[in-house]
């Protein structure tokens, strides 16, 4: 189990990819985010996507299935997040792009009320299959602290 006594301010991780498909795409902004240029190939034509573009909250749910998974994996103590601070959508994310996850550790602090909890702050930085930065955002995350430490 990783507990907050074994972050390390500026370590980074490698979080994982996910294959960005037109089918989700599609069902996405169906049920969340129905504007033309997220369904319609020729809406999107007539936009600065010049195609069918995700929806920035879209990748942002991307992003939070392949942080989750690998928090699961990696038997993180996480207890969540309090919230996001500085979401950027930096460029479009489209049908067949691959994105990638990576996260900085920033800054960390035990909790001065609940001795048992810590914080981090992490900023993450997805990019597509050519490197190129499309969505950033720094977050708080809340992390137990090591039972015998706290």
């Amino acid at each position: 189990m990783r507990y907050f006594e074994d972050l390390e301010i500026g370590a980074e991780t490698y979080f994982g990819s996910y294959a960005v498909t037109r089918e989700e795409v599609l069902e996405f902004a169906r049920k969340y985010d129905p504007q033309p240029f997220h369904l319609s190939d020729e809406a999107a034509a007539r936009t600065h996507f010049g195609r069918l573009a995700a929806s920035g909250w879209h990748t942002c749910a991307m992003t939070m299935a392949v942080i989750a998974r690998h928090v699961v994996e990696e038997e993180q103590a996480g207890l969540g997040s309090p919230g996001v601070d500085e979401l950027r959508w930096l460029k479009p994310v489209y049908p067949g792009d691959t994105l990638h996850v990576r996260g900085k550790i920033i800054e960390t602090r035990p909790s001065q009320s609940k001795p048992h909890l810590g914080s981090f702050r992490t900023e993450t930085t997805v990019t597509n299959q050519d490197d190129v930065p499309v969505m950033r955002f720094a977050s708080i995350v809340l992390i137990l602290r090591r039972p015998d430490q706290a």
